[in-house]
């Protein structure tokens, strides 16, 4: 008896995802990077910087919109958030460095209290994308979400091949956590309606940069193209 499986894919550029048609809510996971106060609230890091937070909180919106498609179709979902321990044990030396040189220490007491500090109001992910029970969070202590984590192992234990990018900053974070999924063999589409940056320039390069050379860490779409993909 011949079992017949069905190939599906999501319309996206440079190529239809994934790219061998195995979609299913079993192998699939959506990934939310660092939706945190932080990054995109009054009083956060990103704010303290002086970046236009409105940059930022655009992907807010589109992410609730996939994030509620995902979780009725029974998909993985998966949030990170960007931290460090309160005593700064995992801190590096130059970071802090660099964010004390532009007015916002990682460390240093703000409106949402410690900058980047585990435990604290500003750390913490937002209201509106909050996780549901059951959904893990990664907390990461640099850029990538593999770096120094169990992502991996979270990933492959949950038999994932296929994995969503959406959150900020699609330029750092986002485009970290890709190239690093893309080097372990994950299958990557970015959602690129569902990241910001805080530099609109810093945003489309860095999503031309997954077109290059055919894709060379996976593929680019939107939160409509992905829905209408999943629905159909």
């Amino acid at each position: 008896m011949t079992t017949m499986t069905t190939e599906k894919t999501i319309p996206a550029d440079p190529y239809p995802w994934p790219y061998n048609g195995d979609l299913k809510p079993e192998n699939t996971a959506l990934i939310v990077i660092d939706m945190q106060t932080d990054f995109c609230g009054k009083g956060g890091y990103v704010d303290a910087m002086g970046y236009d937070l409105s940059l930022t909180q655009a992907p807010i919106e589109p992410i609730k919109a996939v994030l509620d498609a995902m979780r009725a179709g029974g998909f993985h979902i998966i949030h990170t958030r960007e931290g460090h321990r309160p005593d700064l044990s995992d801190l590096p030396a130059n970071k802090r460095w660099r964010s004390q040189q532009i007015g916002a220490g990682i460390g240093d007491p703000g409106p949402c209290g410690k900058i980047l500090v585990r435990g604290e109001k500003g750390w913490d992910i937002i209201p509106e994308l909050y996780p549901e029970p059951g959904e893990p969070i990664i907390d990461k202590p640099g850029k990538g979400s593999f770096c120094a984590t169990d992502l991996d192992m979270m990933l492959r234990q949950r038999g994932i091949a296929n994995i969503v990018l959406t959150g900020i900053t699609t330029d750092v974070c986002v485009h970290t956590t890709m190239r690093e999924a893309n080097d372990r063999g994950y299958e990557c589409l970015l959602l690129e309606d569902c990241c910001g940056a805080t530099d609109a320039g810093n945003h489309q390069a860095a999503i031309k940069m997954v077109k290059m050379q055919g894709g060379v860490f996976g593929t680019v779409s939107t939160s409509r193209v992905l829905i209408e993909g999943l629905n159909s």
